[in-house]
């Protein structure tokens, strides 16, 4: 097990003064030796507050996608420029068109040109298209496509791989990253487009966890309902997470319901926060 894990957050939509707030999600992590970026936000707000931040994207060994929503690739272009030497991990659907249609209005929310420009730009060697589990030591890996088993749980929102609206979106690429500490495993999450309960069961099927230290990331519950919300914290509490770290996409209501559940293990997240464990 790693004796240290430090995760900073890079992008999110929520930031102090002095540093940017951006609809997306990035994080920096070092675990042993490793430097690592996990998603890379818009594009816009990343360097600028890893800058502030005193974080050099160019030292990052690794790159991995969460999938391939705009807001989680935007800044692949800056990333792979700083950073050449990189290896980039993402599931091969990454860069399929999206759309989200709500009220009638169609709006392409998939992998920006400039990010599927630079994806195909970059050597062989330095991409790695995964549909399946990664195992980058006993301690740390990624999820993979996740098995969608509760009933309760969607992919978040009115998703479609067309802008007819005939084709819903599974988002098959949806992935987590797990690291195991000496407290337990972390779980960074993008968006949990595959559910958080699926997203943990399938963390603790991989890491064979005595402990889920903390969860970190977008829960994608900003749509969620009472139910979904009520059987979500239902299971939650069989999991026993140290700590919830809501970030992006979780939603008000449901940061309130976690709280209310959990106390302070809940601690929102926004950019500049450093969590060690």
């Amino acid at each position: 097990m790693l004796s240290h894990l430090k995760i900073t957050i890079l992008v999110d939509d929520k930031a102090p003064d002095g540093l940017t707030a951006e609809h997306g999600l990035a994080f920096w992590i070092e675990f042993g030796k490793a430097k690592f970026l996990f998603d890379t936000g818009q594009g816009a707000a990343l360097e600028g507050n890893a800058r502030a931040l005193g974080i050099d994207l160019a030292a990052a060994d690794m790159v991995a996608l969460s999938h391939g929503h705009y807001d989680h690739s935007g800044g692949l272009p800056l990333v792979l420029l700083r950073s050449p030497g990189a290896r980039l991990h993402c599931h091969p659907g990454v860069m399929k068109p999206r759309y989200s249609i709500r009220d009638g209005v169609v709006k392409a929310i998939g992998m920006p040109e400039a990010s599927r420009n630079a994806l195909d730009r970059l050597p062989a060697l330095n991409r790695a298209f995964e549909a399946r589990p990664v195992l980058w030591s006993d301690h740390a890996g990624l999820t993979g496509p996740i098995q969608r088993r509760t009933t309760f749980e969607t992919t978040g929102g009115p998703f479609f791989l067309d802008p007819q609206g005939t084709q819903p979106d599974p988002i098959e690429d949806d992935q987590a990253l797990w690291v195991r500490t000496s407290e337990g495993v972390v779980v960074v999450a993008g968006c949990c487009h595959s559910g958080l309960i699926n997203t943990l069961t399938r963390v603790a099927e991989l890491s064979r966890y005595d402990t889920i230290r903390a969860v970190i990331g977008g829960f994608h519950l900003l749509n969620a309902d009472g139910q979904r919300l009520d059987l979500t914290i239902e299971a939650l509490r069989k999991f026993n997470p140290g700590q919830l770290i809501p970030c992006h996409c979780t939603g008000e209501g449901a940061v309130k319901a976690l709280s209310a559940a959990f106390g302070e293990r809940v601690i929102p997240g926004r950019v500049g926060n450093t969590f060690e464990w």
